[in-house]
């Protein structure tokens, strides 16, 4: 919960600085002041500061509005698809990275305890301190530990179809990033299939072939597919991101759970 706390206070002080950026930008300045300030400010190198302060705002704004003059040039109808792609993959990501990191344990730290467990309060001791543990590993013990009774076969049993499980949870959703990172470049395929197909009604209309006509026409038509490609890529990252996090819980699990049956074992022969 701290890393979900720190995620959410991290972004609502994006939000903020963003919100208090466009407020400064939105407020009227006082030119009177300005020049009043700058012709009592002895010292050059403050007004060099001052003019690259304000390049940079300008180079920002400037990059938001060719941002925006190349999402309305694709077409509202293919970049608003391209763009809802995007949001909902990175949404899904977002939350497999806050579960995923939520999910691991310090196993080593965890089967100490299960082991210390076992010898002063048996079974049940060993079972609460699962239960007191959030992760996946920590359920797995517990399947195990609820069947130790049964003999360490049977918990062993337990162990490997309830990991099945914990894995199927870890794994949740990842088919939707997959589906938007093969959504995304089609769709912008399709945007630039259909501006191809306007570009050339435009030809026949005119009745004859003009190169700023054709050239207007498959730019407009490309950016689609230079956005599909952009967004299969962000999204293709955060996937292998996820995978390779899963795989390291996978390989957590796994060894802890051999060490959980030696546990089991030496507890049972000790009886």
């Amino acid at each position: 919960m701290k890393k979900l706390f720190a995620f959410v206070a991290v972004f609502g002080m994006l939000l903020l600085g963003a919100s208090v950026n466009t407020f400064a930008q939105d407020e009227p300045q006082d030119t009177t002041a300005v020049e009043q300030v700058a012709e009592e400010t002895p010292e050059a190198a403050e007004g060099e500061m001052e003019t690259e302060a304000v390049a940079e705002d300008a180079g920002g704004t400037e990059l938001h509005k060719q941002i925006k003059t190349k999402f309305v040039e694709g077409g509202a109808q293919f970049m608003g698809a391209v763009l809802l792609t995007l949001i909902l993959g990175l949404a899904i990501a977002i939350e497999r990275i806050i579960y995923l990191n939520l999910a691991t344990t310090n196993t080593d730290k965890l089967l100490k305890k299960i082991e210390e467990a076992l010898e002063s309060g048996g079974v049940e001791a060993a079972k609460d301190v699962c239960r007191n543990t959030r992760g996946p590993v920590a359920s797995i013990f517990y399947q195990g530990l609820d069947r130790a009774d049964e003999g360490v076969e049977m918990a062993e049993k337990s162990i490997i179809s309830y990991g099945g499980v914990q894995m199927g949870l870890l794994e949740k959703n990842l088919s939707w990033i997959s589906l938007f990172i093969a959504i995304a470049p089609m769709l912008g395929f399709m945007g630039t299939v259909i501006g191809m197909i306007e570009a050339f009604d435009n030809i026949e209309q005119a009745g004859n072939v003009s190169a700023g006509l054709v050239a207007g026409g498959i730019k407009i038509a490309l950016i689609t597919t230079v956005s599909g490609l952009i967004v299969a890529v962000i999204l293709q990252i955060f996937y292998n991101t996820i995978l390779s996090k899963i795989d390291s819980l996978t390989n957590q699990m796994e060894d802890a759970s051999i060490s959980l049956v030696d546990i089991l074992v030496k507890h049972n022969l000790k009886k």
